[in-house]
């Protein structure tokens, strides 16, 4: 058989709890649901393969997010990442972050992950927070998915690489009942019918175009294409604070992160043009990114990360970890370009919008429990709406979803699911494989990502994004009617492209619900500049009612970690004001 070649054929499993996405939080979710009961059957099914799969394929420089005994405390973290989000937060989910990571650290730990430690043998946490004290690095990150593979092979967990999830499955009663997916090499279709699911497929990452052209050169792992919010959105899921976009500051045409968080604490700060440092804080957060905005409308940019003052020994240290870890490319790339960090700073910009609860708030909607709206169905990750998540979150947001999912299939037998959903879906993915000629996938999903920059890009102009709907409808008839596929790579990237369109509509849907400004650039609405807490201050759910896109309100949780009024703009503060 040819490579890729498309083949016509159709099975059916079934598994106690099936996870998808084998990236971060998938491999760890599946571990737990193994180790709750060993005697269940635990498939984790992946587009690619576990072994070398998700944001952490190279590895990880550190921990953005360790709540460390004698560092800091659950109510120090929980507090922190409320006032980062502007107040907008589940907090009982926050919290048991928080109480639960370390002994997550310690886990990773006992796996043969090593973490930067003190002539003591203490973890050594670095300071980069607006407030607390969080960021712990990781000098071997590169080995974290090597050890946690290790760990699904000795726990003997079914792992199906090479097998990309389409569709949700649901019963009459609205409960999950399993999964749809197809063979990305040979298109084959796979039903996997199962008591409970768990998405943990990642971030949104290929929604916006790289202002370097390269459609692959995005900041978050390109194959995160958004297909995990494109199946909770078509499950009937609900999606929360989709307005919240993540807006990075990346390296200039690298597009990587100028990882301010592994040099931030050895003394390295963004500047601007004159070497002025100008936020005092370089957390990311929205009001960051506003600050940095304005900084390159000012005359003042571009902006740089500013290393060169260091001592050599001090950035060869940066480097070591920079270089090696997480993005080899990155020395490859500034060797390139023939920058020296000890006499040159390091040009930045704004990467484009995607989304992504690890880096801001936007995700599909989840309780502390990990539990979607769909009864049976959980979600961890980037793409769970747990804010400010990063990998660490991942991993124990994935615990908690592995532990609860299986409690959840131990108490529940199979839905039955209508065989005509099946065939209904067979007929969608495999459309593009039917057609004699077309337009290429690629040339779809480059149109919707240009489109994406030329309209949705904030600032957020009402006019913009009507126009942007309507320029999206049209591309979506396109793709819907002509895209081809012709071998199954290409249908890979056809079903991509159509979950990047699913999230540019969610994108612009859910933004122009929100009737206000928040987050700083992440939704600054020109129409309505101000912050408006009488009537926005709320969660945005946005879900798919009647074949219809529907936002509504959801009120805020009551706070566990109180804030008082003096805390709750401390973000808003961060630009460095000159003073005489």
């Amino acid at each position: 058989m040819a490579l890729d070649e498309i083949v016509d054929g159709l099975s059916e499993v079934s598994c106690d709890v099936l996870v998808i996405g084998g990236g971060t939080a998938g491999p760890m979710a599946a571990l737990k649901a193994k180790l709750k009961n060993p005697k269940a059957n635990v498939v984790l099914l992946e587009k690619a393969n576990v072994k070398r799969s998700g944001a952490i394929s190279m590895g990880m420089d550190g921990l953005n997010n360790a709540v460390i005994p004698g560092y800091a405390t659950p109510e120090q973290y929980t507090k922190e990442i409320t006032i980062a989000n502007d107040g907008i937060v589940d907090q009982k989910a926050v919290y048991k972050y928080a109480q639960n990571c370390y002994k997550i650290i310690e886990e990773l730990d006992s796996f043969g992950i090593r973490f930067l430690k003190n002539e003591n043998g203490d973890y050594a946490v670095k300071k980069v927070h607006h407030i607390g004290t969080y960021v712990l690095p990781m000098p071997n990150g590169e080995t974290v998915k090597k050890a946690l593979y290790r760990q699904l092979r000795r726990a003997r967990i079914l792992i199906s690489n090479r097998y990309m999830a389409t569709r949700l499955l649901k019963s009459s009663d609205g409960r999950i009942a399993g999964a749809i997916s197809v063979n990305t090499r040979t298109a084959e279709i796979l039903v996997i019918k199962a008591k409970a699911v768990i998405l943990c497929m990642g971030a949104a990452g290929r929604l916006g175009l790289p202002t370097s052209g390269y459609m692959f050169g995005t900041y978050e792992n390109a194959a995160n294409s958004g297909d995990g919010y494109a199946m909770a959105y078509h499950a009937g899921a609900a999606l929360a604070n989709l307005e919240c976009y993540q807006i990075n500051p990346l390296i200039k045409d690298y597009n990587g992160p100028a990882c301010a968080y592994v040099a931030g604490p050895f003394g390295a700060f963004t500047a601007n043009n004159e070497g002025s440092r100008f936020i005092e804080c370089d957390y990311w957060s929205g009001q960051m990114m506003l600050e940095f905005y304005n900084e390159l409308l000012s005359g003042k940019g571009p902006v740089f990360l500013q290393l060169k003052h260091l001592h050599p020994d001090t950035i060869s240290e940066i480097e070591s970890t920079l270089h090696k870890v997480e993005r080899p490319t990155r020395g490859l790339f500034q060797q390139g370009r023939g920058v020296d960090y000890r006499s040159e700073s390091i040009e930045m910009h704004i990467s484009e919008i995607g989304f992504c609860s690890g880096h801001s708030a936007s995700g599909v909607f989840v309780d502390d429990n990990a539990r979607t709206t769909v009864p049976g169905l959980y979600a961890a990750g980037d793409m769970a709406s747990v804010p400010h998540n990063y990998m660490l979150g991942a991993f124990t947001n994935g615990s908690v979803a592995g532990i609860d999912a299986m409690e959840f299939s131990d108490n529940h037998d199979f839905a039955e699911f209508d065989a005509a959903d099946v065939a209904k879906e067979r007929d969608r993915v495999l459309a593009p494989t039917k057609r004699e000629d077309g337009i290429p996938p690629n040339q779809v999903e480059y149109k919707t990502r240009r489109l994406v920059n030329d309209y949705l890009q904030p600032p957020k102009v009402t006019r913009k994004y009507e126009l942007g709907m309507r320029r999206l409808a049209e591309t979506r008839q396109d793709m819907q009617e002509h895209m081809i596929a012709r071998n199954a790579h290409e249908l890979l990237r056809a079903l991509e492209v159509q979950s990047i369109m699913d999230c540019a509509d969610m994108a612009v849907h859910a933004s122009l619900y929100r009737e206000e400004s928040r987050w700083g650039l992440y939704h600054w609405r020109t129409d309505f500049p101000e912050k408006d807490n009488e009537n926005w201050f709320c969660h945005t759910l946005l879900s798919k009612q009647n074949g219809k896109m529907t936002s509504e309100k959801r009120a805020v949780e009551p706070y566990v970690v109180p804030i008082a009024d003096d805390e709750k703009d401390l973000y808003d503060k961060q630009r460095i004001r000159a003073s005489a």
